[in-house]
C-alpha cells in the first residue's frame, strides 16, 4: 500500500464519522430517525355529535338595514366665546374641511360670522345626543328613547347604508321612556315587528343593534336574565333584564329574539363606571307596542286613573292588618273628588285584586289600572276590617300632571303630652284631627321605624285617634285579635305614609 493509498483510506474513514455525526444530530434536532418501518399515528378525535355555536348571522343579517342611528340637535348657544387667541391665529379658518383639526376649529371658534371680538356666537341648533331606533313600518315610523329626544329640535335618522335623513317627532311618553319619530321620503323602509315578550323566558338567547359611542350599526348577544325587573326609573317599571353588552348610544335600539321580533327597548344600564359591564334593561314590547300606537294615533298616551297614592305592603304591615301574604297595594290615600275616593275606597284599605285578578304590588296595580279603558267600571277588592270586599270604581283619564294628595299644615299642640309604649310622646293635634309626635326615644320602636317628632298620627288600624287613650285602645284590640303589629297612618310634609308598630 502506498502513501496514496493510505491518504486515501484516512480520508474515507474521516469522512464516514462525519457522515455518522451528522445522522446523530438530525436524529436529535428533528426528533426522527429511519428504523426502516412505517410509523404508526393516533386516529384523530372525531365527535359524534359536534358542537354547535349559536350563529346569529341570519337573524342580523335580516333585521339591521331597519336598525338607525339617531341624532338629535337643539337649540343652544355655542359653547365659549368666537375667538380665542390660539384659534384666532391666522390660517386656521381656511383649514380643509377634512383636515383632522377642523372639527376642533369649528367646535371651540364657532361660526365666524362677523361677530365682535369676546361676543358670543348667534344660537343654532347643536348635537345634544345620540341614539339608536328602529322602523316599525315602511312608511317611516321608528322607535326610540324619550331620554334621546329630550330637549331637540332637529331629528337626523342615519339609515344602515349611511343614508342621513331629516325626521319629525310624532310624540314622546317620559312615563314609559318611549318616543315615535317620523321619516318622510320617497321610499319604503325595511321595519320589524314587535313579539311577544310573554314566551320570553330566563335563559333564552336575545340579540341587542344599535349605535354605542356613535359607531353605527353594532351587535351583541347575551340571555334574558330576568323579567320584571324594578329599577326604580318610574312607576311602570317592568323591565327584562338583558346581559349583553350593551352601552351609552344603544338607547332606544331594539333587543330581539332569534325570529327577528323586537322584544324589548334598550332603555337604560347598570354602570358604576359608565361602561359595559354586561347588565342592561329592556322595555318589553308588550308594553312598547301599546304606547307606541298610542302615539302614532294622536301624539299622546291616555292612561287610565283613579286617584289614589299606594304604598308597599311589608311583612309587618300585612301583621298588623291580618293579611296572610305580603302583598296588594295599601291605600295612604285616596284624592278628593277622584274615582277611588267617590267610589267609597279608604286610606288603609289594601287592593289585593282587580276584576278577580290578584295584585301582588303598588307597581302591578299602577301598571293595571293605566291599561283599564277610560269609562270602564272595574271592581276593586279590598282588605278592611279583616276581611275582603269588593267596591266598583269607574275609571277617569290620568292628568297630564300626576296630582299628591295633601294635607292642612299641622300645629303643635300645647296640650298635655303622653308618652307611648313605643317610645313617643303625643299630643292631640289643635285640629282635634291625630296625634302630634312631640319627642322620640332613642332605640325604640317608634324611632327605629321612621318615626320622628312633627309627625301626625292621624289614624291606627284604620280607625281615627285623637287622644293617647285612643292609641292605647287600638294597641290593645290588635293584641287581643292576635296580630303582632299595629298600622299607623302619618302624616309628614303633606304626605301620607303608613308604618307599622309592634306590639310589645
Amino acid at each position: 500500500m502506498n502513501a496514496g493509498n493510505k491518504v486515501t483510506s484516512k480520508t474515507r474513514t474521516r469522512l464516514a464519522a462525519a457522515v455518522a455525526s451528522v445522522a446523530i444530530a438530525g436524529a436529535i434536532g428533528f426528533g426522527a430517525v429511519s428504523t426502516g418501518t412505517v410509523p404508526v399515528f393516533a386516529e384523530p378525535v372525531k365527535l359524534e355529535r359536534p358542537v354547535q355555536a349559536p350563529s346569529f348571522a341570519d337573524v342580523v343579517q335580516a333585521v339591521t338595514p331597519a336598525v338607525v342611528s339617531v341624532r338629535v340637535s337643539g337649540d343652544a348657544p355655542a359653547a365659549g366665546t368666537v375667538a380665542t387667541p390660539f384659534f384666532d391665529m391666522p390660517g386656521f379658518e381656511n383649514l380643509p374641511e377634512n383636515h383632522p383639526l377642523r372639527r376642533f376649529f369649528d367646535e371651540f371658534q364657532g361660526p365666524r360670522s362677523g361677530a365682535p371680538r369676546g361676543e358670543r356666537a348667534p344660537q343654532r341648533p347643536r348635537p345634544i345626543s345620540q341614539g339608536s331606533g328602529f322602523f316599525i313600518s315602511d312608511d317611516g315610523y321608528l322607535v326610540t328613547n324619550n331620554h334621546v329626544v329630550e330637549g331637540g329640535s332637529e331629528y337626523t335618522v342615519v339609515l344602515d347604508d349611511g343614508t342621513e335623513l331629516k325626521a319629525d317627532l310624532v310624540g314622546k311618553d317620559p312615563r314609559t321612556d318611549l318616543a315615535v319619530l317620523k321619516v318622510d321620503a320617497d321610499r319604503e323602509f325595511t321595519y320589524v315587528s314587535f313579539g311577544s315578550d310573554d314566551s320570553v323566558r330566563v335563559g333564552d338567547w336575545v340579540v341587542a343593534v344599535g349605535n354605542p359611542f356613535g359607531l353605527g350599526g353594532t351587535v351583541t348577544a347575551g340571555i334574558v336574565s330576568a323579567r320584571g325587573r324594578y329599577i326604580g326609573a318610574g312607576t311602570y317599571d317592568d323591565f327584562l333584564q338583558i346581559d349583553a353588552a350593551v352601552n351609552q348610544g344603544n338607547s332606544g335600539g331594539p333587543t330581539f329574539n332569534l325570529a327577528g321580533e323586537v322584544v324589548g327597548v334598550n332603555t337604560a344600564i347598570f354602570s358604576p363606571s359608565g361602561g359595559n359591564v354586561g347588565i342592561a334593561f329592556a322595555i318589553p314590547a308588550s308594553l312598547a307596542k301599546t304606547v307606541v300606537e298610542d302615539l302614532i294615533d294622536d301624539g299622546t298616551v291616555e292612561r287610565g286613573y283613579i286617584g289614589v297614592q299606594i304604598q308597599e305592603v311589608t311583612p309587618e304591615i300585612a301583621e298588623s292588618l291580618g293579611l296572610k301574604d305580603q302583598k296588594g297595594a295599601l291605600i295612604v290615600e285616596p284624592q278628593e273628588g277622584q274615582p277611588a275616593a267617590e267610589a267609597g275606597i279608604q286610606a288603609g284599605d289594601v287592593v289585593i285584586a282587580l276584576d278577580g285578578k290578584p295584585v301582588a304590588s303598588p307597581r302591578e296595580l299602577a301598571r293595571i289600572v293605566a291599561e283599564q279603558d277610560i269609562g270602564k267600571n272595574i271592581n276593586v277588592t279590598v282588605w278592611r276590617d279583616g276581611k275582603s270586599q269588593e267596591i266598583t270604581v269607574k275609571v277617569a283619564e290620568m292628568p297630564d300632571t300626576d296630582q299628591v294628595a295633601s294635607a292642612a299644615p299641622e300645629r303643635r299642640s300645647d296640650g298635655q303630652a303622653e308618652t307611648t309604649s313605643f317610645g313617643m310622646t303625643v299630643t292631640p293635634s289643635d285640629d282635634g284631627n291625630g296625634l302630634v309626635v312631640t319627642n322620640v326615644e332613642p332605640g325604640s320602636a317608634a324611632e327605629d321605624n321612621g318615626i320622628m317628632p312633627g309627625d301626625v298620627i292621624r289614624a291606627v288600624n284604620s280607625r281615627p285617634v285623637k287622644s293617647a287613650e285612643d292609641l292605647s285602645a287600638a294597641v290593645e284590640a290588635a293584641g287581643e285579635a292576635g296580630r303582632g303589629a299595629v298600622l299607623l297612618q302619618v302624616v309628614r310634609d303633606d304626605a301620607n305614609r303608613f308604618v307599622a308598630l309592634p306590639i310589645g
